[in-house]
C-alpha cells in the first residue's frame, strides 16, 4: 500500500515521453497496432495466418541483399515481400497448385536464401538483430514517415475498397455477378499484407509480426461478428495493447516487441475467458446449468 500511495499515474505516463526515442516509438507502436489489427481482421476471417508468417520470413533475402549493397533495409524488405506475394498469386492462379502449397514452397525457398545470405554477413548479429526481433525504440524520423505513409496507403485502400474486399472475401459468386475481379483483389490483398508485414518489422520483428496480425482480430472476433465493429475493436485492442506493452517494457526493462505481443495476447486470453455471453467461463456456466435438468 505504501508504494501505491506514492504512485503518480501522470508521472508514470509522462516521464518516458521526455525522451525522443520513446515519442517516436509510441507513434510507431500506434501505427502498427492499428494497421495490423485492421488488416488482420481479413487474415483471421480468411484463415491467412500462415501467409502472414510466410511473408514475414520471406523478406529476409531482401534485407540481406539491401545490407550487402549498402541500401535501405526497409526498401529491400518491401521489394522482397512484394515479389513473394506476387509469386504466390502467380503459382496459385491457375488452380493447379493450391495457395497453401505455393506459400510453403516460396516460404521455404525465401527463408533458406535469407539464411544463406545472412550467414555470409559477419556482423549480422549486431546490424540485423532488429529485423529479427524488432527495435521500436530505434525508429528514426525517416522510418516513422515511411511507416506512416505506407500505413495510410493500406488503410486508405481498405476504406475505399471496403465493399469489394467484403464481397470477394465472403461471397465471391455474387462479387463476380457485380463485375468485381476476384483475382485482382486477391492479389491486392496479398500486396497489402506484404506491405503491412514490412511496416511492422521495425516494431516487433520477423518472429512476432504474425501475432500482431492475428491476435487483435481474433480478440475482436470473440466480441462481435460485424466486420466494421470487428475492425474498430481490433484497432483499439492493437493500439492500446502496443502502448501499454511499450510502457511496461520501459519500466520493467524487457524487449519492447515481446512486451507488446504479450500484452495483446493477455487481452485475448481475458476476452476468451470472460467475454459476455461468449467467453469460456460463461459457456461452462451454461453447460452446468443445462446439466441440472
Amino acid at each position: 500500500m505504501g508504494m501505491l500511495a506514492g504512485w503518480d499515474p501522470l508521472a508514470w505516463l509522462s516521464d518516458p515521453l521526455a525522451y525522443g526515442f520513446m515519442q517516436r516509438g509510441l507513434l510507431a507502436a500506434l501505427l502498427v497496432g492499428v494497421l495490423c489489427a485492421v488488416l488482420g481482421c481479413y487474415v483471421v476471417l480468411r484463415g491467412m495466418a500462415y501467409l502472414g508468417d510466410a511473408l514475414a520470413h520471406a523478406i529476409l533475402p531482401g534485407v540481406a541483399i539491401a545490407y550487402l549493397m549498402g541500401g535501405n533495409l526497409t526498401l529491400g524488405a518491401l521489394i522482397a515481400a512484394g515479389l513473394v506475394s506476387g509469386g504466390i498469386g502467380f503459382l496459385s492462379r491457375s488452380g493447379q497448385i493450391r495457395e497453401d502449397t505455393a506459400i510453403g514452397i516460396l516460404f521455404a525457398a525465401s527463408l533458406a536464401l535469407g539464411v544463406a545470405l545472412i550467414s555470409s554477413i559477419k556482423t549480422y548479429a549486431q546490424d540485423l538483430t532488429h529485423i529479427l526481433f524488432g527495435n521500436v525504440l530505434g525508429v528514426s524520423n525517416s522510418d516513422l514517415l515511411l511507416m506512416a505513409g505506407l500505413s495510410v496507403g493500406v488503410l486508405g485502400l481498405i476504406l475505399m475498397l471496403y465493399r469489394q474486399f467484403l464481397l470477394v472475401s465472403f461471397d465471391p459468386v455474387f462479387a463476380a455477378t457485380q463485375g468485381i475481379r476476384a483475382e485482382l483483389f486477391r492479389q491486392l490483398l496479398l500486396l497489402m499484407l506484404a506491405v503491412t508485414v514490412v511496416v511492422s518489422l521495425q516494431v516487433v520483428g520477423v518472429g512476432l509480426v504474425t501475432a500482431m496480425l492475428v491476435t487483435p482480430g481474433a480478440t475482436a472476433y470473440l466480441l462481435t461478428r460485424r466486420l466494421p465493429a470487428m475492425m474498430a475493436l481490433a484497432a483499439l485492442i492493437g493500439a492500446g495493447g502496443n502502448v501499454l506493452g511499450l510502457y511496461l517494457s520501459y519500466y520493467i526493462d524487457i524487449a519492447s516487441g515481446a512486451a507488446m505481443v504479450l500484452t495483446v495476447a493477455s487481452i485475448f486470453l481475458l476476452v476468451f475467458l470472460f467475454a459476455p455471453g461468449r467467453g469460456y467461463v460463461w459457456s461452462c456456466r451454461r453447460a452446468k446449468g443445462m446439466g441440472k435438468f
